[in-house]
């Protein structure tokens, strides 16, 4: 008799209650945020033209490649990281656990700071505190710590405050970016956006551009099933996130871009620096309101940041429940979030972390999508999930082939980053995940005749 190893919950038909809207607004919410609106002013360096097309290009891969993900956890039932069990093997799946509890924790901390320089202006404005920018630390800091606690409030009910907190929220992205709009081309004009250029020094290249966006954008994708499971239809599972999550990328990145630029003609100087929202907010003069909104709506991209990482953590053992996990990622993200203040810039500490996340993440979600669409053709066996010497459990409870075909991605992602060929012309993350997903499969298909 077969022996379990840990515990995963399926979620069957009963329990599957959130419509179009509710995902729709989920996926929104995970983007129209102060995260998206920066990376907006990050790829802005390659100028309005060049940052536009990356922006479209990268969004619609990322999220056709999150719909197969959404689509996955609809079929079973199963979150995204209890998912890599198959195609990792139960132990092996630590990996990618461990990987997605690591970059959620550090895009709810990103958020949290850029939420946080918000509020050290509003303190600066009431009480006089130097802001981040002002090199101040008591204002960020008691920024941080108010975010950590609007963040525990936020998961207090698991799935359901996070379900409420973006149908509010999203009402509130939605005045708040139209609003931002207006104040943008009341300042500057299209024609002024369109044709300025940064200078060399600072220029981005569309290879260079793809890759920090695909880094921002496929991070999502591994906690696609954490959330399309709950969903009562398949459009619903699939269909809105792709939809949800594009229009909220589209929209708030190109404020960025927008923004940045007209801050940048403005003060006739670019610094990707000043891409944060609350920089822009106050060089716009958009006053208190705008950045109580920021901070509001960093909530809920966070509410969708922490459940991902709760879930991928409750794949570690049985004695965490989800809510347990949740409180446990919150608190150790409020730490983390202290982190870029030992940078010389949150830039400096903002794209450390996305070369990391697209080095990590390209090959893992190559491999389980390939896996399940390809290798298993869309067969699993959920019976075997929890099987020690079941089909899953591979070699010891790791399949040797997809951590081979996954540290071959990371090198290939590194040499791919070295060539200026590749870097600056295709980024290197896409086609790593080509080549991987290529490697496995083929690995894959001679060992299953052997």
């Amino acid at each position: 008799m077969n022996k379990n190893f840990g515990k995963i919950t399926v979620i069957n038909d009963n329990q599957r209650k959130m419509n179009h809207w509710d995902m729709f607004a989920t996926w929104i919410g995970a983007n129209a945020n102060n995260g998206t609106w920066y990376i907006g002013g990050v790829i802005a360096a390659a100028g309005l033209w060049t940052s536009s097309l990356a922006l479209v290009t990268a969004g619609i891969i990322s999220y056709i490649i999150l719909g197969l993900a959404s689509y996955m956890g609809f079929k079973t039932g199963l979150p995204a990281m209890a998912l890599t069990r198959a195609s990792f093997g139960l132990r092996g799946s630590f990996i990618p656990s461990i990987i997605n509890v690591i970059q959620f924790i550090g895009w709810t901390a990103a958020n949290t700071f850029i939420a946080a320089i918000s509020i050290s202006v509003i303190l600066h404005d009431i009480f006089g505190f130097k802001t981040y920018q002002q090199h101040g630390l008591l204002g960020i800091s008691i920024g941080i710590l108010i975010m950590g606690l609007l963040h525990l409030c936020s998961i207090s009910l698991g799935q359901r405050s996070v379900q409420l907190i973006e149908r509010i929220g999203i009402i509130l992205v939605i005045i708040f970016v139209i609003w931002e709009s207006i104040v943008v081309f009341k300042q500057v004009s299209f024609a002024q956006i369109a044709n300025w250029q940064p200078k060399v020094v600072v220029k981005l290249s569309f290879g260079n551009a793809l890759d920090i966006l695909a880094a921002f954008n496929l991070a999502w994708v591994t906690a696609a099933a954490d959330f399309s499971r709950f969903a009562a239809k398949k459009t619903a599972a699939t269909v809105t996130p792709f939809l949800g999550a594009s229009l909220g990328l589209f929209w708030f990145a190109f404020i960025g871009i927008f923004a940045t630029i007209a801050t940048a003609l403005s003060l006739n100087v670019y610094d990707p620096n000043n891409s944060d929202p609350s920089t822009i907010a106050s060089k716009l003069g958009l006053g208190v309101i705008a950045l109580i909104v920021i901070v509001i709506t960093s909530t809920t991209a966070n509410a969708v940041n922490l459940m991902a990482a709760g879930s991928a953590l409750t794949n570690f053992t049985k004695k965490i429940n989800l809510n347990q996990a949740l409180w446990i990622v919150t608190i150790i993200a409020t730490i983390v979030s202290f982190i870029p203040l030992f940078f010389a810039t949150f830039l400096d500490a903002f794209t450390q972390f996305l070369d990391l996340v697209g080095m990590f993440l390209g090959p893992e979600i190559a491999i389980f999508l390939t896996d399940y669409f390809l290798l298993k053709n869309q067969k699993y066996d959920i019976s075997a999930f929890t099987k020690i010497a079941g089909q899953y459990w591979y070699d010891k409870g790791v399949n040797i082939i997809a951590l081979l075909s996954w540290l071959l991605g990371l090198g290939v992602f590194f040499i791919f980053s070295m060539l200026p060929i590749i870097k600056d012309t295709i980024g290197a993350t896409f086609p790593t995940m080509l080549v991987t997903s290529i490697v496995y499969l083929i690995i894959s298909k001679i060992n299953t005749k052997d």
